[in-house]
C-alpha cells in the first residue's frame, strides 16, 4: 500500500483505526459474502476473550465487558454493516470475490485502486475495534453488532434475532461528515422486473453498431440522486429510443451498472439494423450528442459517449416489436428524485434509481431501488413502477422493502450527544434525517424499541470508485466518541 497505514506496537488512536481498517479491507466481503469478515472478527475477538454470537442471518454480536468502575452501568451497542458496495471502474481487474481493497493514502484523503473503498462501512467499524482496544476509552458493557447485506435492503438487520443484543441504546457508526447526527432516514424498497425476450438469427443483410457510456460520476442512490449525476442505464435508453424512432433496430446486447442502489456510471447496448439504415443510425446518433454533451458539460466532465460498429456480426438478435417494448419500458421508468419534502426545505423525500439492467437470455432484466421518507409515497411510487413494467408486458417482485426510520425529537441519546458535541468542539451539530438507508429503525422494531442515532467519520463519493475517507475527520471522531461513551455510563 502507498503510505502504509501500519504503525509501532504502541499505536496513537489514528494509527489503531487505519491499520484495522486496512486489515478489514484485506478480507473480501460484498453483500452476501460477509462469511471471511464474519470469521475475522471472531478471531478478534477471540484473542480478546470476548463472547461472540452470529444469529440464522450471519449478523454478528460481540460482548465487551465495562472497564473498571463501569460495570452497573447500562450496555451500549455500537453498530455497523460487514458489507460494502462492489464498483469498479471498467479497465479495473479487480475481483471482489477474491481480492483485497488496495488502500491508497494521498494527502488528508485515503481512496481505493479503481474500487469502492469500502470505507462504508468499513471505516466504521475499524472504529469500534479500536474504541475497544484502546486504553485510554472508558464505557459500560458495549454489544458491537455487525450486520450482513445491508447494501441489498438491510436484509441482515431485518433478519436479526432480537436475542442478539440486550442493550437500549444504539449508535450506529454508518454516517458520512463529523458534526452532523442522524436521527431519522427513508424507507426503501427493490422491484425487481422481467421482461420476457426471444432471439432469432442476424441476417447478412443487417449491420451492428456497439453504443458505450463511460465516465460517469454514479455514486449513491440516496446520497447523491440530487446531485444531478446521469444515470447510464437511463441515458443510453434514451439514445436507443432516438434511434428506433427513425431506423429498425433490434438490440442483441444490453447491459449496465452493477447495483441497486449505485447510480451507474457506464453501460453498453449492441444492435443490428438493415446496411441501408446505418448512416441514419450515425445521423440521428450523432444530432443527440450534440444536444447531451452540452447538458451534461457542468455535472459530467468525464462522460463519453462512442457508437462504434464492432468486426463481427452477432449471431441473434431480438425482434423489432420487443426491443421496441424494452426501450421503451427503460425510457419511461422514473428516475432521479420523485418529490422534495414539504416539511423540511432541500431535503429529498421521494426517489427512484435504474440501478441495473441486462439483457439475458430469457429476459430483460432492470433492478430499481425506490426511497421515501413517507411510507405511502413509498408504497405509491413501487406501484407506479409496476404498473409502467406490467403495461410493457413484464413480470415483477417486490423484495428488500423497509419502512422509514422516523426521528424521535425528545431522545435522551440525542440531547447527550448534541451537549457532548458542544462541548467538545464549541460547535452546534447538525441534527438531520437522510435519504439514504439506515439500520436503526429496522433493528429498533425488531429489538422491542431503541433509543438510536447515526454518526462517523467524513467519506465521499459513496458506492462508486471515487469514494474516499478524509483522515483528519477520524481524530476528532475519535475524541468525541471517547467522551460520549463515558458520559453516557
Amino acid at each position: 500500500m502507498k503510505n502504509s497505514l501500519k504503525s509501532e506496537n504502541k499505536m496513537k488512536p489514528l494509527d489503531l483505526i487505519l491499520e484495522r481498517f486496512e486489515q478489514i479491507s484485506a478480507v473480501p466481503r460484498g453483500s452476501y459474502n460477509e462469511a471471511g469478515l464474519r470469521a475475522w472478527l471472531q478471531n478478534w475477538a477471540d484473542q480478546h476473550a470476548f463472547l461472540h454470537q452470529a444469529d440464522a442471518a450471519g449478523n454478528l454480536v460481540i460482548r465487551v465487558p465495562a472497564t473498571p468502575g463501569f460495570e452497573n452501568h447500562p450496555a451500549l451497542i455500537l453498530q455497523g454493516h460487514m458489507d460494502m458496495v462492489c464498483e469498479k471502474t471498467p479497465d479495473s481487474p479487480h475481483d471482489f470475490t477474491h481480492d483485497p481493497i488496495r488502500l491508497i493514502r494521498e494527502g488528508d484523503w485515503i481512496h481505493a485502486d479503481h474500487t469502492t473503498l469500502g470505507a462504508d462501512n468499513g471505516i466504521g467499524v475499524a472504529l469500534m475495534l479500536a474504541l475497544v482496544e484502546s486504553d485510554e476509552i472508558e464505557h459500560p458493557a458495549l454489544e458491537l453488532l455487525l450486520t450482513v447485506a445491508e447494501e441489498t435492503g438491510l436484509v441482515g438487520a431485518s433478519a436479526l434475532d432480537p436475542a442478539l443484543v440486550t442493550a437500549k441504546t444504539l449508535i450506529n457508526l454508518d454516517s458520512e461528515k463529523v458534526g452532523e447526527f442522524t436521527i431519522g432516514c427513508a424507507g426503501g424498497g427493490t422491484v425487481n422486473i422481467s421482461l420476457p425476450v426471444a432471439w432469432s438469427a442476424v441476417s447478412s443483410a443487417e449491420t451492428a453498431f456497439e453504443l458505450s457510456i463511460n465516465g460517469l460520476l454514479g455514486g449513491h442512490s440516496g446520497e447523491d440522486i440530487n446531485s444531478h449525476r446521469t444515470n447510464a442505464n437511463k441515458l443510453l435508453g434514451r439514445f436507443l429510443e432516438a434511434i428506433q424512432r427513425k431506423a429498425d433496430i433490434r438490440l442483441a446486447v444490453l447491459k449496465g451498472g452493477s447495483a441497486r442502489n449505485a447510480i451507474p456510471r457506464s453501460a453498453v447496448a449492441v444492435f443490428v439494423c438493415p446496411q441501408n439504415q446505418a448512416d441514419l443510425c450515425k445521423d440521428v446518433f450523432a444530432t443527440l450528442l450534440a444536444d447531451v454533451s452540452a447538458e451534461q458539460l457542468t455535472f459530467e466532465p468525464a462522460m463519453t459517449i462512442t457508437l462504434g460498429q464492432p468486426e463481427t456480426l452477432p449471431q441473434r438478435a431480438l425482434g423489432r416489436a420487443e426491443t421496441a417494448a424494452g426501450i421503451r419500458l427503460l425510457v419511461s421508468l422514473p428516475d432521479g428524485v420523485a418529490a422534495m419534502s414539504a416539511d423540511m426545505p432541500g431535503f429529498v423525500e421521494t426517489s427512484n434509481n435504474i440501478g441495473v439492467i441486462e439483457l439475458t437470455e430469457q429476459s430483460l432484466e432492470i433492478s430499481s431501488s425506490q426511497r421515501s421518507a413517507v411510507l405511502s409515497r413509498l408504497l405509491e411510487l413501487i406501484e407506479r413502477v409496476e404498473a409502467l413494467a406490467w403495461l410493457a408486458g413484464a413480470k415483477t417482485e417486490r423484495v428488500s422493502m423497509y419502512a422509514p426510520w422516523q426521528p424521535n425529537m425528545a431522545s435522551h441519546l440525542l440531547k447527550k450527544t448534541v451537549e457532548v458535541y458542544q462541548n467538545v468542539s464549541g460547535q452546534k451539530p447538525e441534527v438531520m434525517m437522510t435519504h439514504g438507508g439506515l439500520e436503526c429503525g429496522i433493528i429498533s422494531e425488531r429489538c422491542g424499541g431503541l433509543d438510536s442515532i447515526s454518526m462517523g467519520p467524513a467519506l465521499e463519493n459513496l458506492h462508486s470508485p471515487d469514494e474516499r475517507l478524509f483522515v483528519p475527520s477520524l481524530e476528532p471522531t475519535w475524541e468525541f466518541l471517547k467522551v460520549l461513551l463515558k458520559s453516557l455510563a
